[in-house]
């Protein structure tokens, strides 16, 4: 069997999701490093080559080339059969939050990161402060959510939670947010994720170098 070719950055959480379910499915893969801050993915050529969407990850399976973090973990854990959920209910509940997880929970988050991180001016205040609320309304509903279980669907963890937890590894300096001290029950899911086998901190496991948040 090929071996599993996973297209991505260090600072990308969404390549991190496939590279840790990968890990947590004990599959052997290799990285390509993909060189977004330098431009690589706005490249016509790339696009027609290896993402027309314009984006990281891009997971290739010997022939098979897949694109966007929920529809290749849900391929990945479909076809090694964990992490999916453990019947139809659970598996549509993954479903329901990989989708919030893309629309908002992470999406947000990402944005604001990457303009306080990585963004090549100071963020503007009135954008940041709107991205901030839109965080914190998200995470508000995980928090709530997490108050009586330990984790996203059911009592095991599924890509749900890998998708989800993803950003959060980051350093938090990249992003400003205390999760302990501003959202207690996230902070404790987001251990119990990352004492799933195979678990590292993304700067470890990924392509490309490490920068000092900027702003």
């Amino acid at each position: 069997m090929a071996m599993y070719r996973l297209h991505g950055f260090c600072q990308s959480g969404n390549t991190f999701k496939v590279a840790f379910l990968l890990r947590a499915l004990r599959q052997p893969w290799e990285a390509v490093f993909v060189d977004y801050l330098n431009g690589t993915t706005r490249d016509a050529s790339w696009r027609e080559q290896a993402n027309e969407m314009g984006e990281a990850p891009v997971l290739d399976d010997g022939p098979r080339r897949m694109t966007q973090s929920g529809a290749i973990m849900t391929y990945l854990a479909r076809k090694h059969g964990e992490f999916g959920g453990r019947n139809e209910d659970e598996q549509q509940e993954v479903l329901r939050w990989l989708l919030f997880d893309n629309h908002k929970f992470t999406s947000y988050f990402a944005s604001y990161r990457f303009m306080k991180a990585f963004g090549a001016t100071a963020p503007d205040p009135t954008i940041m402060a709107w991205l901030k609320g839109r965080i914190d309304g998200a995470f508000g509903i995980a928090e709530k959510h997490l108050a009586a279980r330990p984790f996203m669907v059911g009592d095991a963890p599924t890509i749900a939670d890998i998708s989800m937890c993803a950003y959060l590894c980051y350093p938090k300096e990249e992003s400003g947010y205390d999760l302990p001290a501003q959202f207690p029950n996230l902070a404790a899911w987001l251990a119990r994720v990352q004492s799933i086998e195979g678990y590292a901190p993304p700067y470890d496991v990924l392509p490309g170098e490490r920068i000092s948040p900027k702003w």
